[in-house]
């Protein structure tokens, strides 16, 4: 059975993007991007909110970024080969690869999907990544807290039910980034 991973930057003060505001502050460097390949590995299926996805399209075209880290190709290549849901009612079409368009979030389609994938799912966007987590679907929580606060803007985890987590793994970087990695308690 396939996990259902939540898995973000954030700033410090818990923050995935000021609005409006600049991104930099949680671009990853080498060291980090090369984790984030190691964790991406297992993963088989991405699910997005539209915001997320339009974000994320850029790796299908990875080839146009200027002056990439060296883990950006490989990254690329996972993303390509990955299946990716997108949810969005007003989105009119999608423009990648692999991806389908759903209008409504079914927590059902979900639970059906982690039981006969073979590779772990991620969840991308607060807005999306919140429906999963009041729905009780979200099995680990992975964050890459950067060392930034950007003092407003999308919250990566505000607004779902009580949940209590185990931290099942942590880790530092030289840049300053956080790797924390939760499980969520049965409820």
């Amino acid at each position: 059975m396939a996990e259902l991973i939540y898995f973000t930057l954030a700033s410090l003060d818990g923050y995935i993007a000021a609005e409006p505001g600049p991104y930099d502050w949680s671009l990853p460097d080498e060291e980090v991007f090369a984790f984030i390949n190691d964790l991406m590995r297992p993963v088989g299926t991405y699910l997005y909110g539209r915001g997320m996805y339009q974000t994320m399209a850029v790796w299908e075209t990875a080839e146009r970024i200027p002056n990439p880290l060296p883990g950006m190709p490989e990254f690329a290549r996972m993303w390509q080969a990955a299946e990716k849901i997108v949810y969005s009612r007003s989105l009119d079409a999608v423009s990648t690869r692999r991806t389908r368009l759903e209008r409504e979030f079914d927590p059902q389609a979900i639970r059906d999907l982690k039981a006969w994938s073979a590779r772990d799912i991620t969840i991308g966007g607060p807005t999306l990544a919140r429906q999963a987590i009041r729905d009780g679907l979200v099995d680990e929580y992975r964050l890459l807290v950067a060392p930034a606060m950007i003092g407003g803007g999308r919250q990566v985890l505000g607004g779902g039910p009580f949940t209590q987590l185990d931290l099942l793994d942590e880790r530092r970087f030289a840049g300053g980034t956080v790797y924390l990695r939760y499980r969520a308690r049965a409820r």
